[in-house]
């Protein structure tokens, strides 16, 4: 068996990149262009950023025009870090996922990304989402596939497919750690994990029209370019083959059913 899972308290002080300012703002412009397109601007709305570390995706969330907007995480030292620098526009509170401290129906958007793999029960996460989400409201997801082949934490191939056992032992056998903590799971079994919830495939919008929802970073160089033209121009019922190995997916979930409100795209998102 794997080495028991208990919660990652203090993230930012052993993940570096919870810390790279530049790389989580470019993030963040990501997750608005989507939401935009999706819900429509979101000024004057209740936002909240569960698992939101030192605070800069929630920066930027208030910086596009939020009522009000919450940070939410149990890294200690990511919150003091967050609330020094974003504690005029932001309210970061230390709180678990599996128990929020907000009233039920009382979020319009909830940004959930590249969370999942690292809490205890995503299960119960996603339910107490689920409660705090108002009835019009929208909900990112940012999810990391366990089919993609090259693992996104420690860089390794194919280590998220294995038993836990097996990947403690592959992570040891490279020196990247001591233990294989992250939990990723199928897109069947994400979609499992959001039954409640009506969702929207936002991936390959993003992917082939990575200038439309800030995602330039997913292509650089000429390379990229080209990369960019053929998935633009790929028959969508090939890109959808593509799907199940795709290493991360970007979705939109709502409690009830909704249609993305921003303009027709080459491949528009799909309900799943």
């Amino acid at each position: 068996m794997g080495k028991e899972r208990v919660a990652q308290l203090e993230y930012s002080e052993f993940q570096s990149a919870m810390l790279d300012e530049a790389k989580r703002r470019r993030k963040a412009a990501k997750i608005i262009a989507v939401l935009e397109h999706f819900h429509g601007p979101l000024d004057g709305l209740v936002v909240g950023d569960v698992g939101c570390s030192a605070g800069f995706i929630a920066d930027e969330l208030a910086g596009a025009g939020a009522g009000r907007t919450l940070g939410v995480d149990i890294d200690v030292p990511g919150l003091r870090r967050a609330a020094d620098r974003f504690g005029g526009r932001v309210a970061f509170v230390c709180g678990d996922g599996t128990a929020l401290p907000f009233p039920d129906g009382s979020i319009d958007v909830l940004v959930f990304n590249h969370i999942y793999e690292h809490v205890v029960d995503p299960d119960a996460v996603v339910a107490e989402m689920h409660r705090v989400l108002s009835d019009k409201g929208t909900l990112y997801l940012g999810l990391g596939n366990r089919l993609g082949i090259v693992e996104p934490h420690y860089k390794l191939p194919f280590l998220s497919y294995l038993p836990p056992a097996l990947a403690d032992r592959y992570v040891r056998a490279f020196g990247r750690a001591d233990h294989y903590y992250e939990r990723f799971r199928t897109r069947r079994g994400l979609r499992r994990m959001l039954r409640a919830f009506h969702v929207w495939d936002y991936t390959l919008p993003v992917l082939a029209t990575p200038t439309r929802f800030a995602g330039s970073e997913l292509f650089p160089g000429a390379v990229g370019r080209v990369a960019q033209a053929v998935l633009a121009r790929a028959p969508r019922a090939l890109l959808r083959m593509t799907l199940p190995l795709v290493p991360t997916y970007l979705w939109v979930a709502t409690k009830t059913p909704r249609r993305p409100a921003g303009a027709a795209l080459p491949q528009p998102p799909q309900p799943l």
